[in-house]
């Protein structure tokens, strides 16, 4: 009877993100879903510091989200489990993280700007997820808002088939409401009404809204075999037909339904709300995870250190490393955030499987340990609610796992598996730390381990040179947020260093024929390897292959030679930054009766491939960024030279509203400090924004910067 009542819940929830560029409106949208609900009974504010998933004081401060927090509210009878992810480039790993363990999404767009720069990023991540989503216009409220154009946008950049069901009813400050085309009824809020009031379509719009809600229907037929044929029988489709083929649609990837409002004058939520319950997938729509089924040996010694056995049937349910959305399979889930506070190590779970109770033991993949949940808790930004039990399709937080990572999995003990875990992209920038006084040394090395541990972006490692503690990170900002977390949190004075980027080094004309002879003689048995390798350009990543005919250097003696190559990409010769872009071929080679070894073949690989580098004309590639810069016409001339001053090349130019929108590429070592060039050059009204873009050849100068 548990688990009937247990799926019946899981047809009801809904587990979503909101997505958006900075500044889209993004975390209001969540706000005024929380006070829809009845979740909150104040509308909070970004401006006035009030917000609820912006509780950390460095978001307050700031007015951005920097860290991605999860809400759940109550909706005509469904759960809705919401992360509202950060905008800013600089903390993409974070919404990669969400992503991950997210069924759905609302993707904000703002009704001027239309598709902004890290709007595309954020749509290219739930593409690789494959997340379904719905659009929504804010905004609309503003002067130059525009839907069609908006819409225009949507569909140019980010290539999806636009499924519009409303039409805004007023424009700019006197958009009052919308109609909903599906139900051909309008929907207005009256300045200081919360709540929409339903009545006929205005006469001035009845014959755009029959037209859009024609245009509607012939875009759904085009698409969806069921609707098609309602279509041609009856030339119409009822509002039950349309709203099942905009679900599956939207549940396919092969339409995006479009909403619009005004988040920040509390209009068009509901409709939102409404969109999300009707179009988006519960976990039950979603295919059944696939792990890798690991750690046979490490299995045995968990069931062996359990307190409680488990009963046969979590095996059967394993045997092809599927997990259904059903709490009486074994438990299975993902950790996709840590995070320490003042009552202990928070690890967020997306639990896609099975059941878990307070006291559980769980196995994590990463360690093979075994480990109990203390607590489980609801979630609702920084505050919590202890639940006891978390079933499959929840999204909670667990106190009392010691080893968990952002990435890890849990499972049942005797059932293993392993999770594929959210990408991490390599860090860009880099800034040298250390404590003020010597004594604070330790405490700043834990600190630092503790931000790498709850955040995977972010690597800490010490210079081998100069024996500095680095701390690289996904931008200028990104490092800013974390030492001032140490600073805050800790009360430690640090020191920080300028930052640097991260360089490159690739082949722009290779060499051939390179011979190295790996010989060493000290008595007993000796080392003995002969390796001769091609090195050509490749446009990007490594490639190793053989050519080796007659059997001149065994197969395992080989992939010895390709374990040396890769250790030597580690530094290249130009600066000792890290290769990439280049193919190795082994063509010949020798090996002797006793003294050739997998150990031999490996250092003779990276030695070898050294010293092939040495002789190739290599390339120095920097990290370039598209910056999006916003201005007033009056002081675009100056922000032009500006950018060609920093080696940018403008790559676009409009104006929209008064304001210019210039985009260029520039490297990413020159826009150190431009936020505040930018604002003394525009009195403080020019804004800019970049996404990384990958790298590009720098100037050889680079290849000898400290």
């Amino acid at each position: 009877m548990r688990n009937n009542l247990d799926r019946r819940h899981l047809c009801a929830v809904r587990n979503l993100g909101i997505l958006a560029h900075v500044d889209a409106g993004k975390t209001t949208v969540t706000e005024r879903i929380l006070y829809a609900t009845g979740s909150t009974h104040k509308r909070g504010e970004v401006h006035d510091g009030t917000t609820v998933t912006d509780f950390d004081p460095q978001e307050r401060d700031r007015g951005i989200t920097i860290f991605a927090a999860a809400v759940s509210c109550d909706w005509n009878g469904h759960r809705v489990n919401l992360i509202d992810t950060p905008g800013h480039v600089d903390f993409a790993d974070e919404v990669e993280r969400a992503l991950r363990v997210l069924d759905g999404a609302v993707a904000v767009f703002d009704a001027v700007a239309g598709v902004e720069p890290q709007s595309e990023s954020v749509w290219r991540q739930a593409d690789r997820h494959g997340v379904p989503r719905i659009a929504f216009i804010n905004k609309m409220d503003r002067a130059g808002a525009d839907l069609d154009t908006a819409v225009a946008s949507l569909r140019a950049r980010l290539h999806p088939v636009p499924l519009v069901v409303h039409l805004p009813i007023g424009t700019e400050d006197t958009f009052t409401g919308v109609v909903d085309l599906l139900r051909l009824r309008s929907l207005t809020w009256g300045d200081g009404n919360d709540t929409a009031v339903e009545g006929d379509v205005p006469e001035a719009l009845r014959e755009e809204a029959l037209r859009r809600r024609r245009l509607l229907e012939e875009t759904v037929a085009e698409r969806h075999p069921a609707a098609l044929e309602e279509f041609c029988d009856r030339e119409t489709l009822s509002a039950a037909t349309l709203t099942a083929a905009l679900r599956d649609l939207t549940r396919t990837g092969d339409g995006v339904v479009v909403l619009c409002g005004s988040a920040y004058r509390n209009r068009g939520i509901e409709p939102l709300l409404d969109a999300v319950v009707d179009y988006l997938p519960s976990p039950l729509d979603v295919p059944a995870v696939c792990g890798i089924r690991d750690g046979a040996d490490r299995r045995k010694g968990a069931v062996d250190r359990m307190q409680d056995g488990q009963d046969g049937q979590d095996g059967a349910h394993a045997v092809d490393g599927r997990r259904p959305a059903d709490p009486a399979a074994p438990f299975a889930a993902l950790a996709f955030k840590v995070s320490a506070t003042p009552t202990g190590r928070l690890t967020y779970l997306r639990v896609y499987s099975g059941t878990v109770e307070k006291g559980d033991s769980v196995w994590e993949s990463g360690t093979g340990r075994v480990e109990r949940i203390g607590r489980i808790l609801r979630v609702q930004a920084d505050r919590h609610a202890q639940v006891d039990r978390a079933v499959a399709g929840d999204i909670v937080a667990v106190v009392g796992l010691k080893s968990a990572r952002p990435g890890s999995t849990l499972c049942a003990p005797a059932a293993p598996l392993v999770l594929e875990p959210p990408g991490v992209a390599d860090p860009v920038v880099s800034v040298a730390v250390e404590a003020c006084r010597s004594t604070d040394t330790d405490r700043l090395a834990s600190a630092l381990a503790r931000l790498a541990e709850e955040d995977p972006s972010l690597v800490v490692r010490t210079d081998p040179e100069t024996g500095q503690t680095v701390l690289s990170g996904m931008g200028e900002l990104h490092l800013e947020v974390a030492v001032e977390k140490i600073r805050r949190t800790l009360g430690l004075d640090v020191n920080v260093g300028r930052p640097r980027v991260t360089y490159r080094e690739t082949v722009g004309e290779g060499v051939s024929g390179t011979v190295y002879r790996h010989v060493k003689q000290d008595g007993g048995a000796g080392q003995f390897a002969h390796v001769v390798l091609d090195v050509e350009a490749l446009e990007e990543g490594f490639e190793f292959r053989s050519a080796v005919v007659g059997g001149r250097v065994p197969q395992e003696y080989v992939r010895a030679v390709e374990a040396g190559c890769r250790d030597a990409l580690a530094e290249g010769p130009l600066g000792g930054h890290p290769v990439t872009g280049l193919r190795v071929t082994l063509t010949d080679g020798a090996t002797h009766v006793k003294d050739s070894s997998d150990t031999a073949f490996r250092t003779a690989g990276r030695f070898g491939l050294r010293q092939a580098l040495r002789a190739c004309a290599m390339v120095l590639l920097e990290p370039v960024v598209e910056v999006t810069v916003t201005v007033p016409e009056d002081v675009v001339g100056g922000v032009l030279g500006d950018l060609a001053a920093r080696r940018g090349r403008v790559t676009d130019s409009v104006v929209r509203g008064g304001s210019a929108v210039v985009t260029a590429t520039v490297p990413l070592a020159e826009l150190f400090g431009y936020a505040t060039r930018l604002r003394s050059r525009t009195q403080g009204r020019g804004t800019f924004t970049a996404r990384p873009t990958g790298y590009a050849p720098a100037p050889a100068a680079a290849a000898m910067t400290p």
